[in-house]
């Protein structure tokens, strides 16, 4: 197994691209943390990974919360010995706001999306240090590339601070053993805080730049975190994996 006895964390793991990620992990020997505010969905995935001769366990976090992180760090240590994964995974849309220069929704986007990725970096390149290193994967996006005209421009500032956060940590810390990588997904099923980009009608002509002609499926991002990771990627720090299809390859 490609993750055995490693100790995971996988922050916004009550659904999505964090749920199977979790399951994935899971499956490769891992024992993973799902870390969300949806308590009932987080309590339903570990439940269900445990159902299937995994080992997973439910905390609430809050992202946004620096002692939220905290606890949920000191939580996971107190009772594995140490962290060696920590996925940042936890992010919500700006395609559900309608005015673009809405001061609320910048605040918002950066503060999920970004400030939470560096909470957590934060609080497990701590730990990690202590134990001779650890692999960091954090979610961003093909939109901390481009610019786009339907969503928050927050959105795009939140994800490429993901991606050029995740270089420093890569950068910062490479000398303790502590690796860092982004991947960024393209086009994918609506997340729950989706609006214009849920639309059938938007979504058909979004596919239309993406040069495999369908959306990508939340497994397959999976794949590009497992592999991130583990070990097989143990020269691999401070890079940037596309899950889009092609997109931005156009």
């Amino acid at each position: 197994m490609r993750l055995q006895d490693k100790i995971a964390i996988v922050s916004g793991a009550a659904s999505g691209m964090g749920a199977a990620t979790a399951r994935r992990f899971a499956k490769e020997g891992a024992m993973v943390v799902i870390a969300d505010m949806l308590d009932e969905e987080g309590r339903q995935v570990a439940a269900d990974i445990t159902r299937n001769n995994g080992a997973a366990e439910f905390m609430h976090l809050d992202v946004t919360d620096e002692a939220s992180w905290r606890q949920v760090v000191s939580a996971t240590v107190a009772q594995h010995g140490r962290l060696d994964i920590l996925v940042n995974n936890a992010g919500i849309s700006g395609s559900a706001v309608t005015d673009m220069l809405d001061t609320d929704a910048w605040d918002r986007l950066m503060a999920v999306n970004s400030r939470g990725v560096f909470l957590g970096t934060k609080y497990a390149v701590l730990e990690m240090k202590k134990t001779g290193g650890g692999a960091i994967v954090n979610l961003s996006s093909i939109s901390g590339n481009t610019g786009q005209t339907m969503t928050h421009m927050g959105y795009n500032a939140s994800k490429g601070a993901v991606r050029t956060l995740t270089k420093s940590t890569a950068v910062q810390f490479g000398k303790d053993g502590i690796r860092a990588n982004s991947v960024h997904p393209g086009l994918m099923p609506p997340m729950r805080t989706s609006g214009a980009t849920a639309d059938p009608a938007v979504r058909a002509k979004m596919l239309q730049a993406v040069p495999l002609r369908r959306a990508g499926e939340v497994d397959e991002v999976a794949s590009a975190v497992l592999f991130l990771a583990s070990d097989e990627a143990s020269y691999i720090t401070g890079a940037e994996l596309y899950v889009d299809g092609g997109y931005l390859a156009v």
